[in-house]
C-alpha cells in the first residue's frame, strides 16, 4: 500500500505533502476536539469513538496490510501506554474546564516539547526564523489562554485544577507525537503501523466509559453516543493518519509545530458550534498563532 509514499520521503514534494497533511490534521484534531468535549460526558465521548475507531481498523489490520514486524510489538505496547495516559488526562482536563481553556493549554505545550523531543530523537534542528516562529506560535496559543482565563465566567472553581491537567496533557501530547513518529518510522509499511496502532488503541477506553455510564444517575441514550463514536472515529482516522503521515515524510518538530493551527480551527468550532464567546482581541491572537507557523515554514 505504501509504493507511492516511499519515493517521496525526503523530497520537496515529500515535504510539500506533509505540509498539506499537518495542516488537514489541524484542521480535524480540532474537530475532534469539540466532538469530544461536545454535549456528552467527554469520558463516553472518548470511549464510543475509540471503541469505533478499533472495530473500523480491525479488518484492515488482520486482512489488509501487511503483518507487523517483531520488533514492532514492543513498540506498540510502549504507544499504547502513552496514549492511554494522554486520554485519560485529556478527558479529566475537559472535565473540569471549559473546551476553550484547556484546548489552547494542550496544543500550545505539545509543540515545543515536540520539536525538543525531535531533536534529541532524530537529531533533528530549527533555524532562527523557525525558532522565531515557534516564539510566535506559542505567544499567540498561551495570549489565547490567558485571555480565557482573565475573562472566563463558568467553572471557574475548577479552573486551577483544569489548566494543570492541560498542561501534563500538552506533555503527553509531545510525548506521543514523537514516540509514534518514530514507530512509524519503524516499520517497512506506514500503513501497517497505522491500522495496528488504532486496533490496538481502540481497546483502551471503551471499558472506562461503559462503567461510567453505568454509574450515571442520568444516562445519555446509546444511540446518539453511538454515532458520535463512529464519526470521531473517521475523523480520528483521518487526522492522526495524516500527521503521522507526515512525520514520516518530513521533519517532525515541523509537523507538530503547525498541527498546533488546530488552536485556530478550535477556537471558530467553540464560537459556531459550541456558541462559546469570540471577540477581537481573540482573532488577533489567532492571527499571531497563524502568522508563527507561517514563520516555521518560511524559515525551513
Amino acid at each position: 500500500m505504501s509504493s507511492w509514499l516511499a519515493p517521496l520521503e525526503g523530497t520537496p514534494a515529500g515535504h510539500d505533502l506533509a505540509l498539506v497533511l499537518a495542516l488537514a490534521a489541524a484542521f480535524l484534531h480540532a474537530v475532534f476536539g469539540a466532538l469530544q468535549k461536545g454535549r456528552h460526558d467527554p469520558w463516553l465521548s472518548r470511549g464510543v469513538i475509540d471503541g469505533a475507531y478499533g472495530l473500523m481498523a480491525a479488518p484492515f489490520a488482520l486482512f489488509v496490510v501487511p503483518w507487523p514486524e517483531p520488533h514492532m510489538w514492543p513498540i506498540f505496547a510502549t504507544a499504547w501506554v502513552i496514549h492511554a495516559g494522554y486520554k485519560i488526562l485529556q478527558a479529566s482536563a475537559y472535565s473540569k474546564g471549559s473546551y476553550t481553556v484547556v484546548y489552547p493549554v494542550v496544543r500550545g505545550t505539545g509543540p515545543l516539547f515536540a520539536v525538543i523531543g525531535a531533536w534529541l530523537m532524530f537529531g533533528e534542528t530549527f533555524t532562527a526564523l523557525q525558532w522565531l516562529g515557534v516564539a510566535v506560535l506559542l505567544s499567540g496559543i498561551f495570549g489565547l489562554a490567558a485571555y480565557n482565563l482573565a475573562f472566563l465566567e463558568t467553572a471557574r472553581e475548577t479552573l486551577g485544577t483544569a489548566l494543570a491537567l492541560a498542561f501534563a496533557t500538552g506533555l503527553f501530547v509531545a510525548l506521543y507525537t514523537t514516540y509514534d513518529a518514530y514507530g512509524i518510522r519503524a516499520t517497512a509499511d506506514p500503513f501497517t503501523f497505522l491500522a495496528w496502532f488504532f486496533m490496538l488503541d481502540g481497546l483502551s477506553f471503551p471499558p472506562i466509559a461503559i462503567l461510567r455510564w453505568r454509574r450515571l444517575a442520568d444516562r445519555p441514550a446509546p444511540g446518539p453516543l453511538i454515532l458520535r463514536g463512529f464519526a470521531g472515529g473517521l475523523v480520528a482516522f483521518a487526522s492522526f493518519g495524516s500527521i503521522m503521515l507526515a512525520t514520516r515524510l518530513d521533519k517532525v518538530g515541523e509537523a507538530a509545530v503547525l498541527r498546533e493551527t488546530s488552536t485556530v480551527f478550535a477556537a471558530l468550532i467553540g464560537w459556531l458550534v459550541l456558541k462559546e464567546t469570540v471577540g477581537p482581541r481573540r482573532i488577533a491572537l489567532m492571527t499571531l498563532i497563524a502568522a508563527g507557523a507561517v514563520l516555521v515554514e518560511m524559515g525551513g
